[in-house]
């Protein structure tokens, strides 16, 4: 199983790389300069320089791909282009190489011949199709749930329950639409265990807030739930979030709305518990990997 996004890394980004650091030496830049430009080390610079990356021959001869090298060559050796804007010019030709046909389409199908037996109506080379953008929302999620496991003390924030870390596509409707850890997270003799790869649909709770918070205008897209502190509560309102409490003892979607609505900007919600209810603290966020981010400031 190869992902068109492994023959960018795999192929697109070592032959660009390698023609740009060709450029760079050849306009009179040092190997530490060049490094410095690319954002790379000056091992990988010189292992660029004596031909020991391999390169993709149909990618370096694209008349667009050396067009492009010639351009970001130039600006950046002149200091008329940041390495900022260069990322952003190559990441648009990736999304035009990526299109359906075109030159980095080819090489996926080629390497995956398989995709040619779900017809033409299967536009894996969409960058909107369900397939791309459910794959985008699991690989994110994954890089999520990789942080939160090997941050030391992640444990201790994680209630009775489990902790569940989702994320949804961008028009999620039903918990369906959202991805999260079959079983919940739980602390397994102090070790944060993930026990299966995400999936979507498999996630009720952690699901339904963010769902709920979405449908009341929540900017959202990704949610965890942790154990419940009020010094929690406290650091994280000292760090700019906005906090607001739901009962959990009633209609959770209800109970969330109402909170969002009181609260349009709360990017936390918290409830403190009843009978038979552990109170808890969910943090919504953009996406999985800056939830992580937060918790792992947390511990």
């Amino acid at each position: 199983m190869q992902f068109a996004e492994e023959i960018v890394v795999d192929e697109f980004l070592p032959t660009i790389r390698s023609l740009l650091a060709g450029d760079l030496r050849d306009r009179g830049l040092t190997q530490s300069e060049v490094a410095e430009v690319l954002g790379i080390s000056q091992s990988a610079v010189s292992k660029y320089a004596h031909g020991d990356v391999t390169v993709n021959d149909r990618i370096a001869e694209d008349d667009r791909v050396r067009d492009l090298v010639d351009e970001l060559g130039s600006g950046l050796a002149a200091g008329d282009i940041s390495p900022v804007q260069a990322l952003i010019e190559i990441e648009v030709l990736i999304r035009e190489l990526e299109s359906g046909g075109d030159l980095l389409a080819q090489l996926h199908e080629e390497a995956v011949p398989e995709l040619a037996d779900h017809g033409s109506s299967f536009r894996v080379h969409d960058p909107e199709s369900d397939l791309r953008t459910s794959e985008r929302v699991l690989s994110s999620l994954r890089r999520g749930l990789g942080m939160l496991e090997t941050a030391s003390g992640f444990t201790g924030l994680i209630p009775a329950v489990g902790s569940n870390l989702v994320a949804c596509t961008p028009d999620a409707e039903t918990v369906d639409d959202v991805a999260g850890v079959p079983g919940r997270i739980f602390d397994v003799k102090g070790q944060a265990t993930v026990p299966a790869d995400p999936e979507f649909g498999v996630s009720e709770h952690v699901a339904q807030v963010l769902l709920a918070a979405r449908r009341h205008g929540a900017d959202a897209s990704a949610a965890i739930n942790i154990t419940y502190d009020p010094e929690l509560i406290d650091e994280l309102t000292e760090r700019g979030r906005v906090a607001a409490e739901f009962d959990e003892s009633g209609d959770v979607a209800s109970s969330v709305g109402a909170a969002i609505e009181d609260e349009p900007e709360a990017t936390v919600l918290y409830q403190t518990g009843g009978m038979g209810i552990e109170p808890l603290i969910y943090v919504l966020d953009t996406d999985a990997e800056s939830i992580a981010d937060t918790i792992r400031s947390l511990i």
